[in-house]
């Protein structure tokens, strides 16, 4: 490819990084609040939480952002730029998968550290704070760092909305060069490095985050050896 081919791949690339990093951020936010919703007391909060949940899990995300990009404007009387069209679809969609990892962390932590957080007056947003969360949270990254891998794969769909992302910039590329093994072997090549690069990063927030839990270490026990008895001692 020439440079100028390249160019426009790289800047796929880009506009890729800002839209996973954006709808990420989006989605983890709202994985929180509805995850912990999910747990409330009130049977109100989890039914809305649930509601959410059940409806973004139950759509297609291709048709989400068709529905944010094409119909609501017309409805509303405002466009979203293609980017925070995406980062909204995105977001909201992934978002609701997190929020099953959430609620599925919080009811994982042992209830009697929840006792616990009662037995000493603490409020539930305290007990949320620093009994259940800094437990949660460390056992929530591995299956958070593969919705982060699917939401990676996701970013594609916006090339349906004339976004340039890389799936978008390496399709301009092959009807430029009519050459569609070469320019899809480099685009896949290159979700491979960024999810590879996303895998190491969530593997050393986790492994920082459950240092900072802390769990006694398993002391080695000492066998005595043993005692030879000799024939016909009482």
């Amino acid at each position: 490819m020439t440079s100028g081919l390249w160019e426009l791949v790289l800047k796929g690339v880009w506009v890729t990084i800002q839209l996973l990093v954006c709808s990420a951020l989006l989605a983890t936010a709202v994985a929180f609040v509805a995850g912990v919703a999910r747990t409330h007391r009130l049977w109100i909060v989890r039914f809305l939480a649930g509601f959410y949940t059940e409806v973004f899990r139950g759509t297609s995300a291709l048709v989400m952002i068709f529905w944010v990009f094409f119909v609501l404007p017309p409805a509303f009387g405002w466009q979203l730029v293609p980017l925070w069209a995406g980062t909204l679809a995105l977001g909201l969609t992934y978002g609701a998968y997190g929020a099953e990892i959430v609620r599925g962390g919080l009811l994982a932590v042992d209830p009697a550290q929840k006792e616990g957080g009662i037995a000493l007056s603490f409020t539930p947003w305290q007990r949320m704070r620093l009994i259940l969360l800094p437990q949660a949270v460390p056992e929530m990254i591995p299956p958070f760092s593969n919705l982060l891998i699917e939401l990676l794969k996701g970013t594609a769909l916006v090339s349906i909305m004339g976004m340039g992302d890389l799936a978008f910039s390496g399709n301009l590329v092959r009807l430029a060069l009519q050459e569609s093994a070469e320019i899809y072997t480099y685009i896949l090549l290159i979700y491979f490095v960024i999810a590879f690069l996303l895998t190491r990063v969530m593997r050393g927030l986790e492994k920082k985050l459950k240092a900072g839990v802390g769990k006694a270490p398993v002391s080695k026990t000492v066998m005595p050896e043993p005692v030879e008895i000799e024939a016909g001692a009482r």
